[in-house]
């Protein structure tokens, strides 16, 4: 019964089994090692083509790690946009907090939620924060403007990595519009930078997303910001926090994730 339906209740097996529900329960649990989870968010349903796109994408991360590990490493930069909010609520798992059986309950006040907000742009590699480009509520990141912005990453990777751009960089970022306008694919040929393609719909194929980005807004998570600058402030702060190895992890991540992808056939991880 649990094989032609997952979400079938502990309930509805013990009306139609007849056994009781303590029975039911000790023979999913202890017998059949079952347990009930909640469905995950995922992008969407992906293509059985966006899967082998997401498998040949994998395998060719995979080879330039294989070729040199520590060569790859110098030579990557990756980057993505993030949303940074004037308050961004505390998620449920945040907010607990251990209390004793005969405290009360503790109470969190509720907070208006403020709209204000600043779209950054993080260009970052195995050392740490390389360019971050703030845009006010609003504004859109057109093709123009991510090509002036690589223009400008070109020369914080100048000034702060010397001889990085000997090597080649590699620019993996994910295929957004603005990413892959021909003004913004002109600047990166312009720039002298290589490539990596990445797949559509692969948040967790991207290092901005699956870590930098996603742990800085868990960090900032239920701060209230009264104006822009307060946001900025913070994620200078994080960001200085942050040694080394922090973002040297960060990429190292991507290897076990795209073995992970090949290993599931393309599926989400």
């Amino acid at each position: 019964m649990v094989l032609q339906n997952r979400r079938i209740s502990i309930a509805e097996l013990t009306a139609r089994s007849k056994l009781s529900r303590g029975i039911v329960g000790k023979i999913l649990h202890d017998r059949l090692g079952l347990s009930k989870v909640t469905a995950r968010w995922v992008p969407k349903t992906l293509s059985p083509f966006e899967r082998q796109l997401r498998v040949a994408h994998s395998k060719e991360v995979l080879e330039l790690f294989e070729n040199s590990e520590e060569d790859f490493l110098r030579r990557i930069v990756t980057g993505d946009e993030v949303w940074l909010c004037h308050y961004d609520p505390e998620s449920e798992q945040q907010s607990k907090q251990w209390k004793h059986v005969n405290s009360p309950r503790p109470k969190r006040a509720r907070l208006e939620p403020r709209l204000g907000k600043i779209l950054a742009t993080i260009f970052w590699d195995a050392e740490g924060i390389l360019l971050i480009d703030y845009m006010e509520d609003g504004g859109t990141i057109t093709g123009k403007y991510y090509a002036n912005l690589l223009l400008q990453l070109r020369e914080e990777i100048k000034e702060k990595r010397r001889g990085k751009l000997s090597r080649k960089v590699l620019l993996l970022h994910d295929n957004a519009p603005a990413h892959r306008a021909k003004v913004a694919l002109a600047a990166i040929q312009q720039c002298g930078l290589g490539r990596i393609d990445h797949p559509p719909y692969s948040p967790d194929l991207s290092p901005s997303d699956y870590f930098l980005c996603g742990n800085l807004k868990q960090h900032l998570r239920g701060t209230v910001f009264s104006d822009d600058n307060e946001p900025k402030s913070a994620v200078q702060d994080y960001f200085n926090s942050r040694d080394k190895n922090f973002f040297f992890n960060g990429l190292m991540n991507l290897k076990s994730r795209c073995e992970k992808c090949i290993e599931v056939e393309g599926q989400y991880i």
